[in-house]
């Protein structure tokens, strides 16, 4: 039996650990979303009378957090800004740690009452409430 063996252009030693270690803060990064922006991971579950939404947002305050409510379509954006400050004598050798903005926009099934809805941030988890809307009555049209 034969063995397949993955092709690896930059197998030579030592450029191979040049360019694995280069790219490997990259990888993390594209494996979160296409953009190259670390995904926001949601939960949605619903009841007969509500959704409720779970997003994970750690490290962004309170204040950077937008949320967005029109009809059955919500969007969440965030904005992360991390100082970039170093003391006399330091140097930055990796940064790994995400700044800018991210969000995700969403439908769901019912349409949002938005005027009930409630939001909640703790420990880096929005918790939003999204009760639906009372279904219309269907009118029926007199026919003359």
């Amino acid at each position: 039996m034969s063995n397949l063996t993955r092709y690896d252009p930059f197998a030579m030693e030592p450029v191979s650990d040049l360019f694995q270690g280069m790219f490997r803060p990259l990888r993390g990064m594209l494996a979160a979303d296409e953009g190259g922006v670390p995904a926001m991971k949601i939960d949605v579950t619903e009841s007969s009378t509500t959704y409720t939404v779970k997003a994970e947002m750690p490290g962004v305050e309170k204040k950077d957090i937008d949320v967005k409510i029109d009809g059955n379509v919500v969007s969440i954006h965030a904005k992360i800004e991390r100082s970039a400050e170093q003391k006399d004598g330091e140097r930055l050798i990796r940064r790994e740690r995400y700044s800018g903005a991210f969000g995700r926009t969403f439908s769901l099934a019912s349409d949002i009452d938005e005027s009930a809805a409630s939001a909640q941030y703790q420990d880096g988890v929005l918790s939003l409430t999204l009760p639906k809307k009372a279904a219309a009555e269907q009118k029926r049209l007199q026919i003359e």
